[in-house]
Formats: structure tokens, C-alpha cells, sequence
């Protein structure tokens, strides 16, 4: 069995936008017990991470990083086409995720108890992202 659904998002420029809920319940909602649920995120300057869910400390460490490893507006970026993050935002979606893929079991992603599934923007301002669930199982 399959079973499909895209999800709408407004993030807030550049966060992290728990989404675990929204999937947990479509993957309910498929009926599945036991499969797959893949998740993508249809964007190139966003991305997915699976991420601990209980210190957001956690989430904005990992943005100071990515600040300090891709900085806005470095000089090197010839492609700034929609401002100084543009291509910033490209490349922190090239080195984190535009998927993942978990385990369900017991109509559930089997996740651990400490972990999420994020939205990450990676552009200084909202924007509109749409997020395609697949869950494949039976």
C-alpha cells in the first residue's frame, strides 16, 4: 500500500519549524502499521533533519555553526541573485538533507524518544515550502 500528501508550510525566515505531528498523523492517517515514511522537502534552499526535539539550544547551536561555516554575503558567492543569503541558503541545503526516510511501526514513525523531524529555512525571510510525504508499507 501506498499513500501520499503534501504539506504546506510558512516558516518564519530563518528557524526550524517542528513538523513531527503533521507527520505522525499522516502516517495514521495511511492506515500503514509497518513500512516506510519518506519525507521531502521540494526546495533548494531548505532542508530536512531529524534532530533532538527537547533543547532548542540544540537547533540554535546548529544554526551559529552553519553562520560560521557559510556566512551571508561572503564575497567568494558570485550567485546572489535574491539577496546576500541566496546562496548561503544553497549550500546549507546541499550539505544537510532535502529527505529522510524513517521506520514505521505500529502506525508510527519509530522515532527515539528524544528525536524530531524539523523544517529548517535556510533564507533570512518566510516563505512558503511544501513538504511531500510517502509512507509505503502495509
Amino acid at each position: 500500500m501506498v499513500f501520499q500528501q503534501t504539506l504546506d508550510f510558512t516558516t518564519a525566515g530563518r528557524s526550524t519549524t517542528n513538523i513531527t505531528a503533521k507527520i505522525q498523523d499522516l502516517v495514521a492517517e495511511s492506515g500503514i502499521r509497518i513500512g516506510t515514511c519518506h519525507v521531502f522537502v521540494r526546495h533548494t534552499s531548505a532542508s530536512l533533519m531529524l534532530c533532538e526535539n527537547a533543547d532548542p539550544d540544540v537547533r540554535r547551536d546548529l544554526e551559529t555553526y552553519m553562520q560560521h561555516i557559510v556566512p551571508d554575503g561572503d564575497p567568494m558567492f558570485l550567485h546572489q541573485d535574491e539577496g546576500p543569503d541566496d546562496m548561503s541558503a544553497h549550500i546549507r541545503t546541499v550539505l544537510t538533507n532535502p529527505d529522510l526516510t524513517m521506520p514505521v511501526s505500529q502506525g508510527r514513525c519509530d522515532l527515539g524518544i528524544w528525536q524530531g523531524v524539523y523544517l529548517w529555512e535556510h533564507r533570512t525571510h518566510r516563505h512558503q515550502r511544501t513538504v511531500i510525504v510517502t509512507i509505503i508499507g502495509e
